[in-house]
């Protein structure tokens, strides 16, 4: 039976963590005396002069509702980034400890396991961008605590099979972290309802894609109650600010609205698609479940540097693994949709 007290570095599983004023205050009050704020407030923001609640329980209430899983099981970060930051720095002891990414992937789980100096191992997705399990095999090692997953993949767009993401869960002893940050816009159904039949799944998801709030940072992990409950114990007592978390609630109360535009970006990917197909520049479009493309073209690198003197910006990803020749392309709105496929029709006829 997995047991993360049994994975968790020994420093982590002893630390007595910070403990702020509102953690050790439980009730109902009228005077706060306790925190060394300033009582008369802020010449601007008057009302920001207290800190904030350090474990965001208004949020978690609402996502609890939302996303059908306990306060106890919800974890708040700075963006997607912080979770993973913390996972790292919970299970993984620097110089001893690996973990395992599938290039080509999200970038931020190599650059935390360098900050945290901790070995990474990659095992690329076949050349259809899934996982190659016999490869993932050979390549866990004891010490290896932690499989990193992004599904939808970024930079493919695809998602990766469900029963290849259970073959892993069922067969590895370590962690799972499956990064869902663009599942709003796919076709398969989050792992989220699956964290019960699996003590080892961590599912990321953050507000920064469909909710549509890149700039307020706000990330998600779900996880068991011991799992959350060590990164609790990590993180800085006031990881979300006050404007932050009264912006976030205001936000989930219109999942109407953000279901809406889901529809109108997943329709806008579609007919993206099709005029891109159009192009004679263009040598094919990967399948995406995400609000982006991945594009191979007949000159990445031109098109790009013609794309930026147009003043449009995508990202290239030519030089990365799996994704030679091609860019990466963000569904934007109808106006520039129709100006990027514009200047990609006229880099043809310059």
């Amino acid at each position: 039976m997995f047991n993360p007290d049994n994975l968790v570095r020994n420093n982590i599983r002893n630390l007595k963590p910070y403990s702020s004023a509102r953690d050790e205050f439980k009730g109902e009050a009228k005077i706060f005396l306790d925190a060394n704020e300033n009582s008369l407030g802020s010449p601007l923001l008057k009302w920001y002069n207290r800190y904030p609640d350090p474990m965001q329980w208004k949020i978690k209430d609402k996502l609890s509702v939302i996303k059908q899983v306990p306060v106890d099981q919800i974890f708040l970060g700075n963006g997607s980034d912080e979770p993973i930051d913390l996972l790292f720095r919970c299970f993984c002891q620097p110089g001893v400890d690996e973990v395992i990414v599938f290039p080509p992937t999200y970038g931020m789980y190599e650059v935390s396991a360098n900050i945290n100096n901790v070995h990474l191992s990659k095992v690329p997705l076949t050349r259809e961008f899934q996982l190659d399990l016999e490869a993932l095999e050979s390549a866990i090692k004891p010490n290896t605590k932690i499989i990193w997953i992004c599904s939808p993949n970024n930079p493919s767009g695809n998602s990766i099979h469900r029963e290849d993401v259970e073959m892993v869960l069922n067969n590895f002893d370590g962690l799972v972290v499956v990064d869902e940050a663009y599942i709003n816009f796919s076709r398969q159904k989050s792992l989220v309802s699956d964290l019960a039949d699996y003590p080892n799944l961590v599912v990321l998801q953050t507000l920064s894609k469909a909710w549509g709030l890149a700039g307020l940072r706000v990330g998600m992990a779900f996880a068991s109650p011991a799992i959350v409950a060590y990164l609790n114990k990590v993180k800085p007592p006031y990881n979300i600010s006050e404007p932050v978390q009264e912006l976030a609630l205001k936000a989930l109360d219109e999942i109407g609205q953000v279901n809406d535009m889901i529809l109108q970006l997943v329709a806008s990917r579609k007919q993206m698609e099709e005029e891109l197909a159009r192009s004679s520049s263009v040598v094919r479009i990967f399948p995406s479940d995400a609000n982006f493309l991945l594009v191979e073209f007949t000159d990445a690198k031109g098109m790009y540097n013609y794309l930026v003197n147009k003043g449009i910006v995508v990202r290239d990803r030519s030089n990365v693994l799996l994704c030679e020749n091609c860019l990466r392309i963000t569904v934007g709105t109808d106006a520039e949709n129709l100006q990027l496929l514009d200047a990609i029709n006229s880099f043809q006829n310059r």
